[in-house]
């Protein structure tokens, strides 16, 4: 996988959709949709970047094992997925159902993580 075309892309959404919930939302929703709103966005910036150094990781000669910074990779993006996504639902729709799934991005979130640290440990 790609992972800094992944990460270019996630970051691109991120901030189209941050403009999109300031701009586009902000009459549309109360405050806290876009507050659901808002954290969506956080979370898939910042794991945008993590994305981007998973990226230039793999691509650094003595890098570390391309198995943990793949796992990083599908953890970070899964987790922007399902975590974001469910949010992006969520604020959208007002359907509880989709907060209910948020955890299971939070868990990918963690994943990636924790696969990043074993890398570290590697290098």
């Amino acid at each position: 996988m790609n992972w800094i075309l992944v990460s270019s892309v996630s970051g691109f959404l991120g901030v189209a959709l941050g403009a999109f919930g300031a701009h586009g939302l902000k009459d549309r929703l109360d405050a806290y949709a876009l507050g659901v709103w808002q954290t969506a966005v956080h979370y898939q910036m910042w794991h945008a970047l993590a994305l981007f150094g998973v990226g230039l990781l793999l691509r650094l000669p003595g890098g570390g094992d391309a198995r943990f910074a793949n796992q990083a990779g599908w953890g970070f993006f899964l987790g922007t997925f399902v975590f974001s996504g469910s949010l992006y639902l969520l604020a959208l729709s007002g359907v509880k159902t989709f907060g209910a799934i948020t955890p299971i991005g939070g868990v990918a979130f963690l994943f990636g993580w924790f696969a990043l640290a074993r890398l570290a440990l590697k290098l």
